[in-house]
């Protein structure tokens, strides 16, 4: 085992964390063997290794040793467990955990190290994630810097209280798994009238893309946006009235709502 130290650690390397890993080296943040990452699945390990270059182990703790910032990348159930375990090696680290549902306070009753929460989504892997960290009470301003220059890397990055970070959590993460939901639901009704799958599939992913860039480059309101589409007694009129009629707002309010009540259980089955 050699004695190199890396810059950035992640202790799993799974979806979430993988995206985070494939969208730094896409973004160039830094050389590949600053990174090393610990993932238990040979298959995962080996196709991380062979895409990014990055170094990887089955070790958690060599992980934890060799890192100078370390990234909790497991799933809720094994954060604490984790941390639990590697605690001699986290003395004084900055370690920020990836996870929904554990809170700083709980996480810092395992050790002495300064822990965060970057709650972040897949789109990490093409450096477009919507992250949003939450500092806890040992982390010092260099730490939220980081964080922040790090995620920033990878898209947009904000920062948060704890106590907001559930609907964080249910907006930016669960979200994309929403947004899918809404392209299928467009390409259906392309299909329905009369399109081949493939074409309506197309139409409605870059339709939801670049009316998504338009309002972030334009900083207009949605409102203000839709006014421009909308002609009375057009075709868009006829459309968004039946939306409104189905609930169609409703059901992503609760949608999102339902994934922020889901969070706040999490931290209380993961004290």
């Amino acid at each position: 085992m050699d004695s190199q130290t890396h810059r950035l650690g992640f202790i799993g390397a799974g979806k979430l964390a993988g995206s985070v890993i494939r969208g730094l080296m896409r973004a160039k943040f830094c050389p590949p063997g600053d990174i090393i990452a610990s993932e238990p699945n040979e298959q995962t390990r080996a196709a991380l290794q062979k895409e990014t270059g990055i170094c990887l182990t089955a070790e958690n703790a060599e992980v934890a040793e060799k890192s100078d910032v370390i990234f909790i990348g497991v799933k809720p159930a094994m954060v604490l467990p984790v941390l639990s375990e590697l605690k001699v090696h986290l003395g004084n680290k900055l370690v920020i955990s990836l996870a929904g549902g554990v809170r700083i306070s709980t996480m810092e009753k395992t050790g002495n190290a300064r822990f965060m929460r970057a709650l972040t989504n897949t789109p990490s892997t093409i450096c477009r994630a919507a992250t949003g960290v939450a500092r806890g009470s040992r982390t010092t301003t260099d730490d939220v810097d980081l964080a922040r220059k790090i995620f920033g890397t990878i898209g947009v990055v904000v920062e948060v209280k704890e106590e907001e970070i559930d609907a964080v959590t249910a907006l930016s993460g669960s979200g994309p798994a929403f947004v899918y939901t809404v392209i299928e639901a467009l390409a259906a009704g392309g299909t329905k009238m009369g399109l081949s799958a493939e074409v309506a599939l197309t139409l409605a992913a870059q339709t939801v893309l670049g009316a998504a860039q338009l309002m972030i480059e334009s900083k207009m309101s949605p409102e203000e946006l839709r006014r421009m589409v909308v002609t009375p007694g057009g075709t868009t009129a006829a459309g968004l009235a039946t939306m409104e009629k189905l609930g169609t707002s409703e059901s992503l309010i609760a949608a999102v709502e339902a994934a922020t009540k889901r969070g706040q259980e999490m931290a209380k089955e993961n004290q």
